[in-house]
Formats: C-alpha cells, structure tokens, sequence
C-alpha cells in the first residue's frame, strides 16, 4: 500500500476511526459482544440501552464513578451518527422505535484486536492444503481441453483406489492431535470470517440499491429512457458478481443433502475432543442459515422500496404535467379579452385540405370463388371420446400440509425439493396445482435464473419430466418466529 491510500484510509475508515477513539475498549467490548459473538442483527434501541446501562454500571462500580458519565442513549447517538458510522439506526415496519445493527467496520476492527492475541499454536499445514486445493479448481475449473481435464480426474481417481486399497489392507492413517488442532484452527476462522461476511454483503446490496436510487433521483433524459434504464437495471442487485456468489452460497447451503451432511460434520467433531473446541461452532450453520435469510430479506425489502420510489416519482411527474396544464388554462384566460398588434400565432395553412366523398373509389363486390363438393364421403371418427368427460381433481389440502411439515424444520425451501420428499400422485395436474398454492403461513417466490426438473410416472408406468422455473416456499414472518421459539 503506497502512503496517500493509508492516508486516505485513516482519514475515512471507520474501523480506523472506531480504533482510534477514546472509548475504543469500551466500543469494542460492548458492540462485539452483543453483535459479533452473539450473532445479533436486529436489536431495538431500548433493549440495546438496557444492557449498556448494565454495562457502564458495572465499569463505573469497578473503575471509578464518572469513569463513562454519559447516558446510554447518548452513547448510542454518538455511535450511529455519520462522524462515527459504528452502529446503523433504522426503522423497521410496523414500529416507531429505532432499532440498530453493527455495521462492517466493527466486524473489522473486533476481528484486528482479536488478530492481536498471541496463540499458542498456529496451523499451516492445512492451510497449504487448501491452496493447493484452491489452485486445482481455478486452473482446471476453467480448462476447456478434455485431454487435461481426464488426466487429473485420472489421476484423482488413482489417488482414492490407492487409499481404498490402503484401507482394505488395514493401513488406515489417522490424524493426530496436532492435525485435527490445525485443521479445526482454520476451520474456526472460516466459519466465523463467513458468518461476519454477511453483515458486509447487506450493506454491499443497499449501496447497489443507492446507486440506482441516485440515478433515477439525477435522470435528465425522457421518461422512456428512465424505465428503460430501471427494467435494464431490475436485477442489478442479483446479477452483480456479491449477488451471484450469495446466491450460489445460499443455493448450496440450502441443499437438504449438503446441509445433513454438514450437520453430522460438525456435531462429531465438536465430539472428538481437539483442543480448543469452540461450542458456539456446534451450530454455526444455523448462524449461517439465519445471516443469510436476512440477507435475502434485505434484497427483497430494497427490491419493494425500490418499486414505491419509482411509483412516487411517477405521481410527481403527473403531478407536474396537470400544473402546466392549470398554467396555461390560467394564462389563456388572462389574456382572452387582450387584443394586440403584436399578438400572433403560426398556422399550418391559410385553408384546410378537403377530399370529397365522390373521390373515394366505389365499392366493388369481389370475385365470388367456385368450390366443388362433389366426392366428399362422410368420415368415421376414430378413438373413444370417454376422455373429453374425465376430469381430475386435485386437492390442495394435502400438498400445503406437505410444504408446512417441511418448513417447520427449515425456513425455506424448493419446489424440486418438495417433489423429492413426497412424489407426484396425479401427475401434471398436482404439478399445476403446487404452482398455484396460496396459504398465509408460506411465501412462493417464482426464480425465473434457476429451473427444477420435477419427474413422476403416469397411469401407464411412462416416466414423464418437466422443467419448470425454480419455485421456492419461504416460511412467513410470523411463521418462522412461532418456529423458532
């Protein structure tokens, strides 16, 4: 780094400002512990009050009264205000009272003071292997030569004949303790880097969601052009390269068989005794799922407000065309009983263009054609027409039942997935009808960048496949707050 951008960063970031304030302990303390390692992102002002005032009672008992003189509400306005940019104020519906979430910076800056901690171990071995596994699927996840692509999946699958082989011997190698303390080191640190990404990613999509607000607020071309720039832009949030990644992240942690998998991952090595074992990690992925819904909570809220902004700005244009419309009524009223020398006005012709109706051409009746019918036998329909009166009925009781059973367990999930768990009876017609569900305890959201391949078989033992759009039912609010608690 050249020494006008460290210059530039110490002057605008905030986790350098935050670092360098006065009640940095105090800041660092309070908000870490309350945001970072208790995963909190959405808090109302008077709870948050609550345990700062807690918190400066104690200090104060233990350092000396007027040690933090201010008052918790005090501190929490200096601490949201632009100057600082430590805490995010806002509202949210339905309430008249603030309510504050950490932002990046904080991450950053608890993140660096724990950074200064000495450890006692430090792991590179696994680390190592990760960059080498990083490596291999940058260099051959782009290869297009199929010739170098068979070549190391030849030589991947060599590697596990050769420790399936080991394993059938008995030569089973196994990690020892300072193995299992360096890959759990560096599984610690990703889990909790990824879950303090996602605070990062919210506030990434709101500045997306500012910059669109801020064309649309300094837009001097037509309004044509106007919409055609916001539809071009409609997925500007989910198509840029955070929203894509999110996606993918969210889309794999959501996979019903991967998000298995990593739950008896993590629940047997929190079981194997390694040193330094973090219980919080036990269920991480739960922090994960629910970072992540509101993460994607964000993207809709921004998407809706978003669409009210464009709606109001819509209103002021009409709003503006009837007051020039008043405008000119008033001024041609004004001047109606003027008569000036000056006064004129342009016309397009001195007398207007005339087509009498004798110029028209007259009707002409058209040409009659001649058919020949002679020849044509009667015809015998073939087929039963039985299946014009057979008519199927699909409930949807049950299948809402199915997509309830599975929401209690999971705030989310796919159309594809729901299929999986219980298949299609009645064919297309359940199908339709999944497509149609309405019930006030789940969402249905319509992906059109994704598709599902939904299979069942018919009557006859054919096996019939659609490809729909990815259809996803998400738990509603109250829903999900019944579900957690």
């Amino acid at each position: 780094m050249q020494f006008d951008e460290i210059a530039g960063l110490r002057g605008s970031s905030a986790a350098w400002r935050l670092l360098r304030a006065d009640n940095a302990p105090l800041i660092l303390s309070f908000l870490g512990r309350v945001f970072v390692d208790e995963n909190i992102r959405e808090i109302s002002a008077s709870h948050l009050a609550s345990l700062l005032d807690d918190e400066l009672y104690a200090l104060n008992k233990r350092l000396g009264e007027g040690t933090f003189p201010k008052t918790p509400k005090a501190y929490l306005d200096d601490w949201s205000a632009p100057a600082a940019g430590w805490l995010r104020k806002y509202y949210i519906a339905d309430s008249d009272e603030p309510h504050y979430d950490a932002t990046p910076s904080v991450e950053r800056a608890v993140a660096w003071v724990n950074a200064l901690r000495e450890r006692g171990f430090v792991g590179t071995e696994s680390r190592l292997n990760t960059v080498f596994e990083l490596l291999r699927q940058i260099v051959y996840g782009t290869e297009t030569d199929p010739e170098i692509r068979l070549t190391e999946l030849r030589r991947r699958r060599a590697e596990i004949d050769a420790e399936i082989d080991a394993v059938e011997r008995g030569d089973i190698t196994v990690l020892d303790d300072t193995g299992r303390s360096d890959r759990y080191q560096q599984f610690a640190d990703i889990a909790r880097a990824l879950l303090s990404d996602f605070r990062e990613v919210e506030t990434n999509f709101r500045a997306l969601d500012r910059q669109m607000r801020e064309r649309i607020a300094t837009w001097g071309g037509t309004k044509g052009e106007l919409l055609d720039e916001v539809v071009g832009s409609r997925n500007l949030i989910s198509d840029s390269d955070q929203g894509r990644s999110f996606q993918a992240f969210y889309d794999l942690l959501l996979s019903t068989d991967r998000l298995d998998e990593l739950t008896g991952l993590i629940g047997r090595v929190q079981t194997l005794g390694v040193s330094g074992t973090d219980p919080r990690l036990g269920h991480i992925h739960h922090d994960w799922l629910d970072a992540g819904g509101r993460a994607q909570a964000t993207v809709r809220q921004l998407s809706e407000q978003l669409r009210r902004f464009l709606d109001d700005q819509v209103w002021l244009e009409n709003r503006r065309v009837m007051d020039l419309l008043r405008g000119i009524e008033t001024t041609a009223i004004a001047v109606r009983d003027q008569r000036t020398d000056d006064f004129r006005h342009d016309i397009d012709a001195a007398a207007p263009a005339i087509v009498l109706p004798m110029e028209r051409p007259l009707y002409r009746k058209p040409a009659a054609a001649s058919v020949d019918s002679s020849g044509i036998a009667a015809g015998h329909a073939e087929g039963s027409s039985a299946a014009l009166f057979e008519q199927v009925h699909v409930d949807p009781a049950p299948l809402i039942k199915s997509v309830h059973k599975i929401l209690r367990k999971q705030p989310q999930i796919t159309l594809g997935e729901v299929v999986a768990t219980a298949p299609l009876r009645q064919g297309l017609a359940e199908l339709v009808t999944y497509l149609a569900l309405d019930d006030a305890a789940f969402a249905k959201t319509f992906d059109d960048n994704a598709t599902d391949t939904v299979t069942w078989s018919d009557d006859d033992g054919v096996t019939r496949t659609a490809r729909i759009p990815r259809v996803i039912f998400t738990r509603a609010a109250t829903t999900a707050g019944v579900a957690r608690r």
